[in-house]
């Protein structure tokens, strides 16, 4: 609510204008959000590429704060894909460690918003002492009723959707049924995000226009912002930007918008 912010907007600036112009009864209840840009900010600065990884850090903690002030169902951040293991060794290890180290500090204030930590991904992939950090995430959140903040490592979305399938189709079969009776539902039931809110606002940063292999399956009707602010740059200010244009948005799901008198 308006009043979970008071302390923190001050009256006249852009943050407070928008805020007052959302729509409370009407907040996307998942949000994702492809974070990218961090290489390309710390070129602009003759910066190594780690250094727009630990400066993108401050641009998590701005959209989890203001997710979860706003009261949304779900946040989802894509993290780490399936495709970033080509990445240098050096750059994988270094964003491992980050991601170690955040839910470390993190973690308390994580806890005491009442946010339920999880992943998404096949997170069995990566190294032991990163999997630990996020048991403990998710053990302690457990039982939080707030708002669900998803992060996704070693995720692509081709992935999750054969994951999925081989598991409805597993199911099915288990049951005694023919695989001719598998269903969207079916599928969605066993995808990494089944347990969030369909997925309404997916924001992108650093102005590209693609959707890089994130949430396939559940984007089939959300609405897409693009905004040029590189990932380390990313603050309230921009989130509320991407709620408030999705406000403004007519979302029919392939229907037509009904007219009065129309024939």
């Amino acid at each position: 609510m308006l009043s979970d912010f008071a302390e923190i907007v001050k009256a006249g600036t852009r943050e407070a204008q928008l805020l007052a112009s959302i729509k409370w009864d009407h907040l996307p209840r998942h949000v994702a959000i492809i974070m990218d840009g961090n290489g390309r900010w710390a070129a602009q600065r003759s910066q190594p590429r780690i250094a727009g990884h630990r400066a993108g850090v401050e641009a998590v903690r701005a959209a989890v704060d203001t997710g979860a002030r706003l009261g949304l169902g779900a946040l989802t951040l894509y993290a780490f894909s399936t495709e970033n293991w080509k990445r240098p060794r050096y750059e994988i290890d270094a964003l491992m460690r980050m991601l170690r180290r955040y839910l470390r500090i993190e973690l308390d204030e994580i806890d005491k918003q009442n946010i339920r930590f999880q992943t998404i991904g096949r997170t069995g992939a990566l190294a032991k002492n990163v999997r630990s950090e996020i048991e403990k995430a998710t053990e302690r959140t457990a039982k939080n009723t707030g708002m669900i903040l998803a992060v996704a490592l070693n995720y692509g979305s081709r992935a999750e959707i054969v994951d999925a399938t081989r598991a409805a189709v597993r199911r099915l079969l288990d049951e005694g049924n023919a695989p001719d009776e598998l269903t969207e539902e079916r599928i969605s039931n066993e995808l990494y995000t089944r347990t969030m809110p369909d997925l309404d606002l997916l924001v992108r940063t650093s102005g590209e226009l693609r959707i890089s292999n994130f949430l396939l399956w559940q984007a089939a009707y959300s609405e897409i912002y693009v905004t040029e602010t590189l990932w380390p740059d990313f603050r309230r200010l921009h989130l509320l930007e991407a709620i408030v244009d999705y406000q403004r948005r007519d979302r029919r799901f392939g229907g037509l918008k009904l007219v009065a008198n129309s024939k």
